[in-house]
C-alpha cells in the first residue's frame, strides 16, 4: 500500500513526492474552499441584507472565535500527527486507542466550549471595546456560533483522523454537502424569514451538525484499521498524554496568536463600524487566499509524519523542498491577480465608499508579504509531522504574539493610524519566517 491509495487512504512512504503532496492537498484546497465560501455567504448576505453593522459583527468574530477554540484545534492537530505516525508504522493497536482517546477528548471539549462560549461571550466583546452599534448582534450570533461547538470539534477531530490516514477525500464531500446546506438556509432564514443575524448563526451550526454526522459515520463504516466503534470511546491516560504534549502547544500557539489577533482588532475598532467592516472583508478573501497554504501545511504534516513513522529521514527533508517549489509557485501566480482586482472583489461585500477604501488599505499593505507565508506553512506542517510542536509554537508566540504586541503598544502609539496597526502583519511575518529558516537549517528537528 506505500505510496499508493488503499480504498479512500494515502500511504505516502514511497512515491513521487510532489504528486502525493498536490493529490493530498487538493481535496483539502476545494474543502476548504466550499468551508470558507459558506462563512463568506454569511457575510455576503449579513452585508446585503441586514446592514454593514451586522457586518462589521460577523468580521469581527474571527479573531475571538479562533481563541476560544483555538486550543482544541490543536489539541486535533497533536492526535493527527500521532495517527499518522502509527499508520506509518502499521502499529494497529496504538492506532485504535489513539481513534478512540481522540473521540472522546472532542465530546468532552464540545461541550465544555459551549459553556464557555455562550457564558463568556458578552464579556469578551465588551473588554474588546466592541461598538455600541455593533455589540448586540455580536453577542447573539457568538452565543448561536458556539452553542453548536460540539459538532465544530466532532466534525473537526474526526476530519483530522481521515486526513492523518491520508484520506482526505470525504471530508470533502462533507463540507461541499455541508456548505450546500448553510448556504440554502442562509438565504431561508434571513431573506424568507427575517431572522436577522440569528438566522446565519443558525444555519451555521446545523451544517456543521450534518458534516460531522457524515465524518463519523465513516470512521465507523469502515474496515480499515483506524475504525471507530462507539464502544470502545474512551480517555486512555497513556495516549492522552501523547496527544496533549504534542497538541498543546500547537492548542498554545493558536490561541494566543489569536489573542495578539483580538488585540489588533480591538485597535482596528477603534477607527468604526466602517473600518471593522472594510477589514473583516479583507479577512474573507484571505481566508479563500490562504487556503492553498493551509492545505500545503497539513499536507507536510501528514507527509512528515508518515515517513517519520516508517522511518524515511531523506525523504522528508525532500518533501520541504518540494513542498516550497509548490506553495511559493502559488503565491507567485495570484498576487498580481489580487492586486489588480482588489476593489472588485470587496464589492462583494459591500458597496459602502469608506468600507471599501479601507479594505483597499489593507490589500495594499499586506499582500506584498504573502511569499513569506508559503515558506513559513510548509516549514509548521512540517515541524509539526516531526512532533516538534513546542518550537513552533515558541517561533510563532514570540514573534506573532509577543512582538506584535510590542509594537502595537509600543510603537504605534507614536504614529496612531489604522494603516499603522496593519504594519503590524507583514513585520511579524517576517521575522517568524526567518526563524523557521534557521531552526530547519540548524534545529535538531528530525527525531532520528
Amino acid at each position: 500500500m506505500a505510496g499508493k491509495t488503499s480504498g479512500n487512504t494515502m500511504l505516502m512512504t514511497e512515491g513521487v513526492i510532489w504528486k502525493q503532496l498536490l493529490l493530498f492537498s487538493f481535496p483539502l484546497l476545494i474543502g476548504n474552499l466550499f468551508q470558507q465560501l459558506y462563512n463568506t455567504v454569511d457575510s455576503i448576505v449579513v452585508g446585503n441584507f441586514i446592514g454593514s453593522q451586522a457586518l462589521a459583527a460577523v468580521g469581527s468574530s474571527n479573531s475571538l472565535i479562533n481563541l476560544i477554540i483555538g486550543m482544541f484545534m490543536g489539541i486535533a492537530t497533536g492526535a493527527g500527527v500521532i495517527i499518522s505516525q502509527y499508520y506509518g508504522a502499521g502499529d494497529e493497536k496504538k492506532l485504535s486507542w489513539a481513534v478512540h482517546t481522540c473521540i472522546a477528548l472532542s465530546l468532552i471539549g464540545g461541550a465544555l466550549l459551549s459553556v464557555l462560549g455562550v457564558a463568556l461571550s458578552p464579556f469578551i466583546l465588551d473588554w474588546m471595546g466592541t461598538p455600541e452599534d455593533v455589540i448586540d448582534n455580536s453577542i447573539i450570533y457568538f452565543r448561536i456560533f458556539f452553542s453548536g461547538s460540539l459538532f465544530n470539534l466532532l466534525y473537526n477531530m474526526a476530519a483530522g483522523i481521515l486526513r492523518a490516514v491520508g484520506d482526505s477525500k470525504r471530508p470533502l464531500y462533507y463540507l461541499c454537502i455541508s456548505s450546500v446546506i448553510n448556504i440554502v438556509l442562509d438565504l431561508v432564514f434571513v431573506v424568507n424569514f427575517s431572522m436577522g443575524i440569528a438566522g446565519v448563526g443558525y444555519a451555521t451550526i446545523i451544517a456543521q451538525a450534518v458534516s460531522a454526522v457524515l465524518a463519523i459515520l465513516a470512521l465507523m463504516g469502515t474496515k480499515d484499521i483506524y475504525r471507530v466503534e462507539l464502544k470502545k470511546v474512551a480517555i486512555d491516560h497513556r495516549m492522552v498524554k501523547r496527544i496533549l504534549a504534542i497538541g498543546i502547544p500547537s492548542g498554545l500557539q493558536q490561541s494566543i496568536i489569536s489573542l495578539s489577533n483580538v488585540i489588533v482588532q480591538a485597535n482596528i475598532n477603534v477607527y468604526g463600524s466602517a473600518a471593522m467592516a472594510g477589514y473583516g472583508a479583507y479577512n474573507k478573501i484571505d481566508g479563500f487566499v490562504m487556503l492553498p497554504l493551509q492545505s500545503f501545511c497539513i499536507a507536510a504534516t501528514t507527509f512528515t509524519g508518515q515517513n517519520i513513522g516508517a522511518g524515511k529521514k531523506e525523504r522528508v527533508k525532500k518533501g520541504i523542498f518540494e513542498g516550497f517549489a509548490i506553495s511559493f509557485l502559488y503565491t507567485l501566480i495570484l498576487s498580481p491577480i489580487l492586486f489588480w482586482k482588489t476593489r472588485d472583489l470587496l464589492q462583494i461585500f459591500s458597496s459602502d465608499p469608506e468600507v471599501l477604501e479601507y479594505g483597499v488599505t489593507v490589500f495594499k499593505i499586506l499582500l506584498p508579504f504573502y511569499c513569506l507565508l508559503s515558506v513559513h506553512q510548509i516549514l509548521m506542517g512540517t515541524f509539526r509531522g516531526a512532533g516538534k510542536t513546542m518550537v513552533t509554537m515558541l517561533i510563532g508566540v514570540g514573534n506573532m504574539c509577543v512582538l506584535r504586541m510590542i509594537y502595537i503598544n509600543g510603537l504605534v502609539p507614536f504614529f496612531p493610524s489604522f494603516e499603522a496597526v496593519m504594519l503590524c502583519y507583514p513585520i511579524t511575518w517576517t521575522t517568524t519566517t526567518l526563524m523557521d529558516v534557521l531552526y530547519c537549517w540548524k534545529g535538531k528537528w528530525m527525531p532520528f
